[in-house]
């Protein structure tokens, strides 16, 4: 897929191999899509991208350019080499069926965990796989006294990540299904992915 630009459409899953050395790019092509991401060493996918060793080494929650993706054993798997958007999320989690009728007293049928389980069975994973994912252009504030909420981001067209590979990565992606809160403005758009 190297240098050829694709679409992942609304509300779709995405996986792929990134190389090491290689560049994985995710374009926010219309403006305030949230874009749900995991990783994992691809040669070794028991060892998987841990949101709690990146926020200890680089002391802060938030995801932003020189940020460094770490695996469970430390390993370094992706680092921010470009980024557009700044202050990504990587605590608030992806939406479940489960999660929406007890925030919003809903039943759905498709969430982003669907999509992540979906995609994982593809590579022969299951759920014992899933773990705390990134959050791609959705802002997540986080108040003085520890109140988080998520917030309606600045719509910004075109905004970009691009994240340098350290070892072989397998990517996982889900384009944010939700409409009950306005990480997406309401309305789930596609967006473009290209490895170089």
């Amino acid at each position: 897929m190297a240098n050829q630009t694709v679409t992942v459409d609304v509300k779709q899953p995405w996986s792929g191999l990134v190389k090491k050395g290689q560049v994985l790019t995710i374009k926010d092509t219309y403006g305030q899509q949230a874009v749900d991401f995991l990783c994992y060493d691809a040669d070794n996918t028991s060892d998987r991208y841990s949101a709690t060793n990146m926020v200890k080494v680089q002391g802060n929650v938030y995801v932003d350019e020189g940020t460094v993706l770490y695996a469970d054993s430390g390993k370094p798997l992706l680092s921010v080499i470009e980024d557009t958007f700044g202050k990504h999320d990587t605590i608030y989690g992806c939406c479940s069926n489960a999660n929406n009728k007890l925030r919003y007293s809903v039943k759905t049928t498709e969430s982003r965990y669907t999509n992540f389980t979906q995609e994982l069975k593809t590579h022969g994973m299951d759920i014992t796989s899933f773990v705390p994912n990134v959050n791609w252009f959705m802002s997540v504030p986080i108040m003085a006294e520890g109140s988080a909420g998520i917030a309606e981001a600045d719509l910004k067209p075109g905004s970009y990540v691009s994240l340098k590979a350290e070892c072989n990565v397998l990517a996982v992606l889900s384009n944010c299904l939700q409409m009950r809160n306005p990480c997406n403005g309401f309305k789930p758009t596609s967006t473009e992915i290209w490895i170089d």
